[in-house]
Parts: C-alpha cells; structure tokens; sequence
C-alpha cells in the first residue's frame, strides 16, 4: 500500500474520532466545520446522503484548509468521483464495494470500506486495504465481534460506527484493533438544524478529552 494510506491511517489513529455529518443545507457547512475544530476534532465524514453533500465538503475544504474532510455513504464511483472533485481528502462506504474500492486506489485515494464479516474483511485485504469501517456496529456485535475478527487477520485494524458515544467511546479505543471511532452524537441532525455550534463544540471537546485519555494509558 502507498504511503498515502500509511500518512492517512496514521492520522486517523491521532484523531481518535471522525465526526460522521448529514448536511442538509451547505451554509451550515463552514460553522460546523469551526466548532468541530475549535472542539478538538478536525476531521469531518460528510455522507451523501443529501444533495447539499458535495457543495458542504467544498466548502469545508476551501474554507477550513485545517480540518480533513472525507465523503461518506459513497456508493458508487460517480459519487467518489464527485466527492473528490469536490476536495474530499478520503472516501469511506458503508459495505464493501469492489469498484469504488479500486478506483480510490487507482487515483490514491484514501479509501475506508466497510467489512463486518470474515468473508469481507479477506476481500478487502487482498485489495491491500488494512483498516475497514464496521458498520453498523451495535447491530453486529460492537466490540465482542471486532475482537473475534482481530484474531485471524493479525494486523487488521477497524473503524466502528453506528452505535458509538461518548458513553462507549473510551471501551472501543481501548482495543488495539480498534484506529478511531465514527460518531454522529456530537453533530447531530436537531443541534446544526437549530444552529447550536455551540453545543457540537462542546461535545467535541468532551469527546477529543476522552481520546486524549486513552492516547495516555
């Protein structure tokens, strides 16, 4: 794997969390990337989930050179190819798609697919791939399953989300196999509807201290 994948899962173990966004007007993309960063975490997973989605990671990226914003949700290689064209720094799906997988590989592009199966973590491996999403991890087994997976694929480290917070966070950084965590606790939908940046910085910090706390053991 090229060095553009060691440079990004080195960042991503330093993070600790990667907010995961829906944004679903693009004004609201410039103040939530400020309170992210202010709070300690300046990385930001926008999914395409909404169509203000390419246009809120141009801007993040344009205006906030100092947080790393990705694309999440990606599905296809037109919405990878949009999302990079819009700066997205990296490209996260939530399965295991082999086309999108390989075409972040042909242009390095840091690539997160997911794998929650033995099956699909030996795909991705045999793509080179040594970090994977597993989601939704509440549903399939959090981290009693990831530690089950770690066992055979010596070496291969997971990014969980769906069902991480602040309540939990500190066990799922706790494993070794575990890189960082996606959350969306701290960016909720109801908080950047009603403007309360305010408040995401405030969850941010909370959760940037629990990092710092697990980075010390």
């Amino acid at each position: 794997m090229g060095r553009y994948m060691d440079g990004f899962y080195e960042g991503l173990g330093q993070m600790g969390v990667v907010p995961v966004v829906v944004l679903e007007d693009a004004k609201d993309a410039a103040p939530l990337a400020d309170a992210l960063v202010s709070g300690g975490l300046p990385s930001a997973e926008i999914t395409f989930r909404t169509p203000a989605a390419a246009e809120s990671i141009r801007l993040m990226h344009e205006g906030r050179p100092d947080i790393l914003v990705g694309a999440g949700t990606v599905l296809t290689v037109e919405q990878a190819t949009a999302a990079v064209a819009a700066g997205a720094g990296f490209i996260v799906s939530p399965g295991f798609s082999r086309d999108v997988t390989l075409w972040c590989l042909a242009h390095e592009v840091p690539v997160l697919p997911a794998a929650v199966t033995p099956t699909e973590v030996m795909a991705v491996r045999e793509l080179g791939i040594d970090v994977t999403k597993f989601f939704p991890a509440k549903h399939y087994g959090g981290l009693a399953t990831i530690e089950t997976l770690a066992a055979p694929f010596v070496g291969h480290r997971f990014m969980p989300t769906g069902g991480v917070d602040a309540r939990n966070l500190s066990e799922y950084l706790s494993c070794p196999s575990v890189i960082a965590c996606g959350g969306t606790w701290m960016v909720r939908a109801d908080l950047i509807a009603a403007g309360r940046f305010d408040e995401v910085e405030r969850l941010s910090r909370e959760a940037a201290a629990i990092v710092g706390e697990c980075r010390d053991r």
